[in-house]
């Protein structure tokens, strides 16, 4: 590890923007046709009443189209899968029915528990994809284990993108299996309110695909390339109604809330019993919009945010457990970078602020609405407002949270949105500072995505507004990325001005002008334990544009992941990395003397992490990571450990270990965080779970044990306890308990 000054960049401007016309120029011409569909299935309207036991007895199953012989996807794709799967699907004016036959080699079928919204890479399951307007962007998933146990999920960004899956969406619908021994039956009805689609409509475009533990194998209807995901939404076959859809018939949704809560803060001695009422609506507007409205909606502490060590300068990126911002939430927070490094608008903005102190706390949200959905063949529309509350004492003024977003769809899968944010201060106070009393962020992005998903990237250029700094203020992207079944490549331009501000997105850097490249292999050996060989190289350069374009950052990155055929994975990275300190910096964050600042550092480190078989009751992952730390050295090791008592209890363990060593004068750290947690699940509808969190860089173990009852479909009755604890000094820091009533009220 050495010390040095950093250097000049010898890119400009003009090179940065002739590239980005180049990529644009390029990508407009690779646009392909719109995606074929070499695999359709009829869907017969039946007036035979279906009963849903899982027996698939009724004579119009008997009748109806089979979708089967389905293709390997893991560990080869270029194979019929061993266990076959076969669907089928019917309909009247209110439903939509499925019905699934899976082959297995015996009945020892592999589930983690009986929880809804279960993971999908560690259950024997089957799912069904649904685009409903035919446009590869956005779809509605629905999957089941053999045990009936359900899962719904808003896939968005073509289902391929870096993060397509919204598990928090939630919609009623029914399930029933039958388990046999060398085969499960699914029988499922799902209601077409669950769905936004065009009345008269015809066609949709449907993938089934299905997870097989017993043999590590994952296959689908419609043949789907290994280099791509399995959720792409590039690769779907089609389903031909008998005759056209009629209205959606979405009911009117009403959903109260009633919770009673204590607490009390150790640190200022201050307790609170409070009952708060409220609730949310949902209304549909026509067959394609969805009207939400909160009235003094509840964010209390039902969930609770996993704990990171952090040893970065930047804040961290976590993601949004609220359901009022879930459905359609593609439309508000895919702005900005793919890689979540300049987010305009970051939904848990909304509801937080910082007090006086500087310390991030509740800004009780007074109510909002959210407009979202299609709006025609290739349009859709967004809108948010929300109003948070006012807090003298803490010094935080009311604000009104506003953003307004159209989205057209571009040739086969890709699409062009327009957005507007505005954050703006009501009423008069003297605590605020006037810069403050607005911003408003102003911006247009083009997503790419090819009709085979093998050329995808962003392109956007937006601009912030505040008082008396309306000049500059620019943040812009230009990536794209080359997916080929042999070989990967990235090349990545983003240049985030020094004044450019998103009060209500996720900006952790400004000043920058970053340019990233990758490159990697892929080999799919025909024989052995390994299915993928993939080595990967990445170059990565961050330049500060007031700092006469200096070079801040680079990582230069050797990766090698081997992919085993069953299910688990190696991967081992080796990385330099330079980093300039224009100011001095603590990375222990405990309060200790910064290391200089002014100051060049360049340093080497290496990773080794290790994924078993998910699909074995006793599974784990390690990790093992070293080297070189700015003028020190950093040494980690951690990994988890799952074991399931299936169906019914879950047990996980994750541990991290850091062991930071700097020079005198500065301060070493020892950082270690353990998060056990214990998930039983008693019945489909009775669930209790307990985590712990312990971490000594953030001087707390918290304790979150969660009692849950869903009584009815949608509606849920919650006892919560939440108890906290210093870990240096050891004492208690903040306890709560709470009784959460909710009640999902069709009209």
């Amino acid at each position: 590890m050495t010390k040095t000054s950093a250097s000049s960049s010898p890119k400009t401007w003009s090179q940065f923007i002739g590239i980005t016309i180049f990529i644009l120029l390029t990508t407009s011409a690779i646009q392909l046709s719109a995606q074929t569909n070499d695999r359709s299935i009829r869907v017969n309207f039946t007036e035979e009443p279906i009963h849903l036991d899982g027996v698939l007895d009724e004579s119009a199953w008997s009748a109806a189209d089979k979708g089967g012989d389905f293709w390997q996807f893991f560990p080869t794709d270029t194979a019929i899968s061993i266990n076959p799967t076969e669907f089928r699907l019917l309909y009247n004016d209110h439903t939509l029915y499925i019905g699934i036959i899976a082959r297995a080699k015996s009945d020892n079928y592999i589930v983690s528990s009986l929880r809804r919204d279960f993971g999908g890479t560690s259950n024997d399951n089957v799912t069904l994809m649904f685009d409903t307007f035919s446009d590869g962007t956005t779809a509605y998933l629905f999957g089941m284990t053999p045990y009936g146990v359900q899962r719904e999920v808003f896939v968005s960004e073509g289902g391929s993108g870096s993060s397509p899956f919204n598990v928090t969406w939630d919609q009623k619908w029914q399930v029933e299996s039958r388990m046999h021994e060398d085969h499960y039956i699914l029988e499922a009805a799902i209601p077409f309110s669950s769905m936004k689609f065009r009345e008269g409509e015809t066609t949709w475009r449907v993938k089934c695909y299905r997870w097989d533990m017993q043999t590590n194998e994952q296959s689908s209807w419609v043949r789907v390339p290994q280099n791509q995901m399995l959720s792409s939404l590039a690769f779907m076959g089609e389903m031909i109604f008998e005759k056209p859809l009629g209205k959606s018939h979405t009911p009117v949704a009403i959903i109260p809330y009633v919770n009673a809560l204590a607490d009390k803060n150790f640190v200022s001695g201050q307790s609170d019993q409070k009952l708060k009422v409220g609730g949310d609506a949902k209304l549909a507007i026509g067959n394609s919009m969805n009207l939400d409205i909160t009235v003094n909606p509840d964010f209390s502490n039902v969930e609770v945010d996993d704990i990171f060590t952090n040893l970065t300068r930047f804040e961290l990126f976590l993601p949004e457990k609220r359901q009022f911002f879930i459905d359609n939430n593609d439309l508000f927070g895919s702005y900005g970078d793919a890689f979540n490094a300049a987010k305009p608008f970051f939904s848990r903005r909304v509801g937080l602020s910082s007090d006086k102190d500087g310390n991030l706390v509740e800004n009780r949200i007074l109510g909002g609405v959210r407009l979202s959905g299609k709006i025609g063949q290739d349009w859709r529309l967004g809108f948010l407002n929300i109003q948070t509350d006012r807090d003298d004492a803490a010094e935080i003024a009311s604000n009104n949270n506003m953003m307004l977003a159209v989205q057209k769809k571009m040739f086969s899968r890709s699409n062009l949105g327009l957005f507007f944010i505005n954050r703006q201060t009501f009423g008069e106070y003297d605590f605020m500072d006037p810069s403050q009393e607005y911003n408003r962020v102003l911006g247009a992005d083009y997503n790419l995505a090819s009709a085979d998903n093998s050329w995808t990237g962003k392109f956007y250029l937006h601009k912030s507004f505040q008082p008396g700094d309306n000049t500059g203020n620019l943040s812009s992207q230009a990536t794209v990325t080359l997916m080929k079944r042999k070989f990967k490549w990235i090349l990545d331009w983003m240049y985030v001005d020094e004044e450019f501000r998103a009060d209500l997105g996720f900006v952790p850097r400004t000043g920058i002008l970053k340019n990233g490249n990758g490159f990697s292999l892929n080999f799919y050996p025909k024989n052995g334990p390994v299915s993928l060989h993939s080595p990967g190289v990445m170059a990565l350069y961050y330049w500060r544009p007031n700092m006469d374009m200096k070079l801040t950052d680079h990582t230069y990155q050797f990766y090698y992941n081997v992919n085993f055929k069953d299910q688990s994975i190696l991967r081992f990275d080796y990385s330099n990395q330079f980093t300039y300190l224009a100011f001095g910096f603590d990375p222990t964050r405990s309060g200790g003397i910064p290391i200089p600042g002014n100051t060049g550092y360049n340093y080497n480190t290496f990773n080794l992490t290790y994924q078993s078989n998910p699909a074995k009751r006793f599974s784990f992952n390690t990790l093992t990571s070293g080297g070189e730390f700015f003028n020190g050295q950093n040494f980690t090791a951690g990994g988890g450990i799952t074991y399931r008592f299936q169906p019914w209890v879950l047990f996980t363990l994750n541990t991290r270990y850091d062991a930071i060593r700097l020079p005198e004068p500065h301060s070493d750290a020892n950082y270690w965080l353990v998060t056990p947690k214990v998930d039983v699940t008693f019945t489909k509808s009775l669930f209790w779970s307990t985590l712990v969190q312990y971490s000594n860089q953030r001087d707390n173990l918290g304790l979150n044990s969660r009692l849950q009852w869903r009584y009815a479909p949608m509606s849920d009755l919650y006892l919560v306890y939440n108890d906290n604890y210093f870990t240096n000094d050891f004492g208690p820091k903040f306890r709560s308990i709470n009784l959460k009533l909710t009640y999902w009220l069709n009209i």
